[in-house]
């Protein structure tokens, strides 16, 4: 039997207290065991150490938010560490990198990154050691009035961060310098488009983003040696004919390289894409429901033979088995209840 211990970030608006850990049975296909593994406010966005020893996670308390450290015990169970809270609204994301001695966080509400150095000896985080803020504004007066910051994390083999702001259409290349963030590299997106999260391809060639505002996936090239992105393609995640509100949200690829998965939220649906692993183009394969309502993120699972879906304003999950060869999903079990589910994520295999 195999079976692997997940975890939920949450908004606690309503009914939720924290994060909730939940486990995935892999023979029996089913999501199992959802319970409340740290209290903690909204903390919406967590990350997971390479070793599994530690998960990071964004959170506010009164009038400040950061970042929170948390031990990870052997029963799935979580042990504050420690925070590092500031005055002012919280992070929306939150990333480690793989030796686990910088923690990144993107601020949507202030419109910064942030970096912060890890504690090698017992997992703590050290207070911020530098802040990048951007300024300008997009053509979308309601939601890029200043720069939101949606994203930061790093590029494949740690070698530099990258920011995503749905504020200014802007993708930002950093080198770590003692810690401190230095940008190397900025790439403008077309305005108006929002963009949100990136995933890179293995081959480490080609990313991703997701834009929020105008629904699509930008195919990029990346130079691991400057560090810059230059767009390849623009393709939309939603039907043609559709017309209703919906607002793009998280973007993951299969390991193979082959498949890109992207997140509608009104729209309530995961497209998918090939990859073509020559140009990094993508091609519309299907979409599917994910079941519930605003998608906000979703997650494969270790086997990536699963893929599971946060609805976070029906407050359910729902898993799906995913065809390796294909890439297309199928529904395996909806209306698993998890308080307004943000991000959802796996211990690594």
């Amino acid at each position: 039997m195999t079976k692997f211990t997940g975890y939920i970030g949450t908004y606690t608006k309503k009914t939720s207290k924290g994060i909730y850990s939940f486990v995935l049975d892999t023979d029996e296909k089913k999501i199992t065991d959802v319970s409340l593994a740290a209290e903690i406010e909204n903390p919406t966005y967590l990350t997971i150490s390479k070793d599994n020893e530690h998960l990071f996670a964004v959170g506010k308390e009164g009038s400040t938010g950061g970042v929170s450290a948390y031990s990870i015990n052997a029963d799935g169970s979580l042990s504050l560490i420690n925070s590092e809270y500031s005055e002012g609204a919280s992070p929306c994301h939150v990333s480690v990198d793989a030796d686990k001695t910088i923690v990144l966080s993107a601020n949507y509400h202030k419109g910064t990154a942030e970096s912060y150095p890890v504690n090698t000896a017992d997992g703590s985080v050290d207070s911020v050691a530098s802040i990048i803020e951007h300024s300008g504004t997009g053509p979308n007066t309601a939601r890029q009035e200043k720069p939101h910051m949606h994203f930061t994390g790093f590029t494949p083999n740690d070698q530099y961060a990258v920011s995503v702001d749905l504020g200014t259409d802007r993708v930002d290349t950093y080198k770590l310098v003692d810690s401190k963030l230095e940008e190397v590299s900025s790439l403008s997106v077309k305005p108006g488009s929002g963009p949100r999260h990136i995933a890179f391809h293995p081959n480490g060639k080609f990313a991703y983003v997701m834009t929020e505002l105008s629904n699509e996936v930008i195919a990029l090239s990346f130079n691991s040696e400057t560090g810059a992105f230059e767009e390849l393609q623009y393709i939309s995640t939603l039907p043609i004919d559709f017309t209703e509100n919906s607002q793009g949200s998280a973007i993951h690829l299969s390991s193979d390289g082959n498949f890109v998965y992207a997140g509608n939220r009104g729209h309530n649906s995961i497209a998918i894409f090939s990859v073509n692993g020559e140009t990094g183009q993508l091609t519309f394969i299907e979409r599917t429901s994910t079941e519930g309502n605003w998608p906000r993120d979703f997650v494969l699972d270790p086997t990536e033979q699963f893929l599971l879906a946060s609805n976070e304003q029906s407050d359910t999950l729902t898993l799906f088995e995913r065809d390796t060869v294909t890439g297309k999903l199928t529904l395996l079990q909806s209306e698993i209840q998890a308080p307004e589910p943000v991000c959802v994520k796996f211990l690594n295999n």
